[in-house]
């Protein structure tokens, strides 16, 4: 299989996790026998600092041009002081939006190898975890107009819109019924519908949708509810259908769960086009440079490359496999460092999961 996959490095950290993520592709590229070339484009701060401008006209297009774009993070203090339009954030914003990627989907898993650096009590973490949160990626209040800061009676007043569409809601939701139905069966809608009308309208698709999805169990929580339940008792969750801001603070909460932010993967996708796969951290100024980074969210990511964005599922069950096989070994970046195991760096932690991807 010959195949496209367009780099984008992003900030901080980017650099270095994205090297191994390529790495981990090109080793079971060469496994399998496939054949992946690689562009790479400007995003977020390192492309304000090259052209001014925090999505370039010309990382469109090769993210269009690609068959997948595998992404790092975006972002730091250094452009804080920018207008909003022009801060780093705008050009992940604003990609996602060009692709028309609509849908996230952020798995959130607890390794058993890793059940010690989960943060949750022991009786609650043996329970398990395994979930994933399907978010609505380009509306809410991220993409709402009219929004913007003024002057209303002599003070500033800013202001968003939190909007969606009732076909917007239908669609998310399909990919949550979905998903679903390749997992446990179970959606739990989560929105505000008790004061919000946009979650009114949210609750009453969900429920629409969910008339052609009869083998899947559909429950509904506030959000604040879901919040609690999360740390409560996070076995009770399959899929966690929800919308952008809400789905924003959730899927952090669920994965710091997991024990480091540092192990999320996630996939943005859309109708069709290529996917977008980046991990759910940022970019971590902190570290930069300093070889501190955990690269295991942006391999796990490569996985979910390779396949949800490539259709090459049998590729990302060994990079997965390679991951646990790395772990079960003892080997630890700071983030997930424990007593008797052996701490690594982000080169050679993901020089070892290329080692045990090479012999599986």
């Amino acid at each position: 299989m010959e195949k496209q996959i367009c780099l984008l490095e992003g900030d901080g950290i980017g650099p270095e996790i994205l090297a191994q993520g390529v790495q981990a592709l090109k080793t079971v590229a060469s496994k399998c026998g496939h054949n992946f070339t690689f562009v790479s484009a400007l995003l977020g701060g390192q492309a304000i600092d090259a052209l001014g401008e925090p999505l370039p006209a010309a990382t469109v297009s090769a993210c269009k041009a690609a068959d997948a774009v595998f992404l790092a993070a975006v972002g730091g203090p250094k452009w804080d002081n920018l207008p909003a339009d022009k801060r780093p954030e705008r050009g992940l914003l604003g990609i996602r939006k060009a692709m028309g990627l609509f849908a996230n989907l952020r798995p959130a898993m607890l390794f058993p190898e890793l059940a010690k650096a989960c943060l949750l009590r022991h009786d609650i973490a043996q329970r398990g975890l395994d979930l994933i949160v399907v978010r609505e990626l380009t509306g809410d209040v991220y993409f709402g107009e009219p929004r913007g800061i003024e002057v209303r009676n002599g003070e500033r007043t800013g202001f968003n819109t939190m909007i969606y569409s009732e076909s917007e809601i239908a669609r998310i939701a399909k990919v949550a019924f979905e998903t679903a139905r390749k997992r446990r069966h179970k959606v739990c809608s989560v929105e505000k519908s008790n004061v919000l009308e946009t979650s009114r309208l949210w609750k009453e698709v969900v429920c629409e949708v969910h008339a052609d999805y009869s083998d899947v169990t559909l429950t509904h929580l506030y959000v604040d509810n879901a919040a609690m339940q999360l740390v409560r008792d996070p076995a009770q969750f399959d899929v966690i259908l929800t919308g952008n801001i809400f789905g924003d603070i959730l899927s952090d909460e669920a994965s710091v769960l997991t024990g480091s932010l540092g192990m999320l993967p996630s996939a943005s996708l859309g109708a069709s086009g290529p996917g977008l796969f980046e991990p759910i951290h940022g970019s971590a100024p902190d570290i930069a440079g300093q070889d501190k980074a955990n690269p295991l969210a942006t391999i796990l990511s490569a996985a979910m490359l390779l396949r949800l964005g490539l259709g090459l599922g049998r590729e990302a069950d060994l990079v997965e496999t390679a991951v646990r096989n790395t772990l079960a070994a003892g080997f630890r970046t700071a983030d997930i460092m424990e007593e008797g195991k052996t701490l690594v760096g982000c080169r050679e932690m993901g020089e070892r999961v290329c080692a045990c991807l090479e012999k599986l």
